[in-house]
């Protein structure tokens, strides 16, 4: 400041002219960043999106489907089926922050002819936005984050709409990868510029996307086929070193999104239902997600609590999370190897593709190793819950267990198909059905109120019993 106001001092003892030469060059604050590459904001965007989207998984989702429960002291409305307007604010702020990022960093990309920074940015915006309209249901997309341009307040999309723009968003992307051309931007924190991964990528959520509308869409299984027919122009995911998976490394500004590692532990212990199907598998991943529950100072195993549990205190003290799961080093996952093989099981199993018993056990494989990095042994099929049934309540309880930590895939599986059958308790609310979506956050009535009442009247309301588009079940 003190040189700013000895510049302006002399000003006025000199002609305008003089002063204001080099006004810009003196005035400026060398820690801002006045022009943006496409890489820019390609960092920010992985690891805040990703660490958003695991601790709300771990608030929302993994609540909802009885995978960690707040006991005893915690709030613990959410498991009881509890939202409130508040419940969703995290996911919608932080959604609509970084597309807005995005929207700039695709602008940069498409000014600069960086068409793998233009690929990502669209696979990026894609992953984003449908974690928003599968939580919210119609939310502003076209008309969003265009402030600049005098769009204060957006309309609503309807979802359909919405998927149908990124579906094809996702298959320009795949279209865009340049493997020839070199990321000159810096190195990007997921897949080190890899741009061959990052293909995989696109297509993988492509497959994810496309499975999730399959009930309500008529070409989205002959399109999953068509993506896996053709391995060379749609490449995805197909070995554990090509999933999208962050890497915490600990290293500002990549770090653990706990700031604290004992408040993923206290006082959250371990669902009965999510622990009691580990337990009935013998399943090696038990000690790396959960503590051995305690009766009376001796360990009695792995033991959790039910849902929206009608005591406040048991005779025993219950599985606490374990928190080394956010000591960095630690991993958010994004789209695993687990997940692609459990997609391609599905199909297989409706008549689409081929070999539903291999890409159910591959599955399996893929997402206990991720967790204990050791090989699973072939006796752990020897165990009937681990075996393919032919069934899909089968595939989606084991991929229940797999898209552990990753955002809101288990919910969005359970509204899809109602797999796995959670158990109710009395003290549940909302007649113990399991709430369909969030509520809008309370803001969107002060400040958009037109368009929230008209997408809230086309939803059927702006209640947790609503279903977003492609929940038919």
């Amino acid at each position: 400041m003190k040189k700013i106001k000895i510049f302006i001092t002399a000003c006025l003892f000199l002609s305008f002219s003089s002063c204001t030469d080099n006004f810009e060059d003196i005035n400026t604050n060398p820690n801002l960043i006045d022009q943006i590459s496409p890489g820019t904001l390609l960092n920010e965007v992985i690891y805040n999106m990703a660490s958003n989207n695991l601790t709300n998984h771990y608030n929302v989702n993994a609540q909802l489907m009885q995978v960690q429960l707040s006991y005893p002291q915690y709030y613990a409305g959410i498991q009881r089926y509890e939202i409130l307007e508040t419940t969703g604010n995290s996911q919608w702020n932080a959604g609509y922050k970084w597309v807005k990022n995005l929207r700039e960093m695709l602008k940069t990309a498409e000014a600069e002819q960086a068409a793998n920074y233009t690929a990502i940015g669209l696979t990026l915006n894609a992953w984003i936005y449908s974690n928003l309209t599968d939580t919210f249901g119609d939310i502003p997309f076209s008309e969003a984050s265009q402030a600049e341009d005098g769009i204060l307040q957006p309309k609503y999309d309807t979802q359909e709409d919405i998927y149908t723009q990124i579906l094809k968003d996702l298959a320009t992307a795949n279209s865009l990868y340049d493997h020839t051309q070199t990321m000159n931007y810096g190195t990007d924190i997921l897949f080190a510029n890899d741009t061959r991964k990052w293909q995989k990528f696109t297509n993988s959520l492509r497959l994810r996307l496309l499975l999730r509308t399959s009930d309500v869409r008529s070409t989205s299984y002959s399109e999953m086929k068509a993506i896996l027919q053709d391995p060379v122009a749609n490449p995805i995911i197909s070995q554990a070193g090509d999933a999208a998976i962050l890497l915490i490394t600990g290293v500002t500004p990549n770090i653990s999104p706990w700031s604290r590692a004992l408040d993923f532990s206290n006082q959250h212990a371990v669902g009965e239902f999510f622990m009691g199907v580990l337990n009935d598998l013998e399943d090696p991943r038990r000690p790396f997600i959960a503590g051995q529950a305690v009766k009376n100072t001796v360990p009695i195993g792995y033991k959790g609590i039910p849902s929206g549990y009608d005591e406040t205190n048991f005779d025993y003290s219950p599985s606490y999370m374990n928190n080394q799961q956010v000591v960095a080093p630690m991993i958010i996952p994004i789209l695993t190897l687990a997940e692609v093989e459990f997609i391609q099981a599905e199909l297989a199993q409706k008549g689409h593709w081929s070999d539903a018993e291999g890409h159910f056990k591959s599955g399996i494989r893929a997402a206990t190793e991720l967790w204990t990095k050791q090989s699973l042994p072939d006796s752990y099929f020897n165990n009937p819950l681990a075996n393919y049934d032919g069934t899909l309540e089968r595939i989606i309880l084991h991929k229940y267990l797999a898209t552990y930590f990753t955002d809101n895939q288990q919910w969005s599986d359970y509204r899809r198909t109602g797999f796995p059958e959670l158990p109710r308790t009395s003290s549940m609310l909302n007649d113990a059905v399991l709430p369909s979506r969030l509520l809008y956050p309370d803001v969107q009535k002060i400040y958009n109120p037109s368009n929230y009442e008209a997408a809230a009247q086309k939803m059927g309301g702006d209640e947790i019993n609503s279903k977003v588009w492609w929940d038919i079940n």
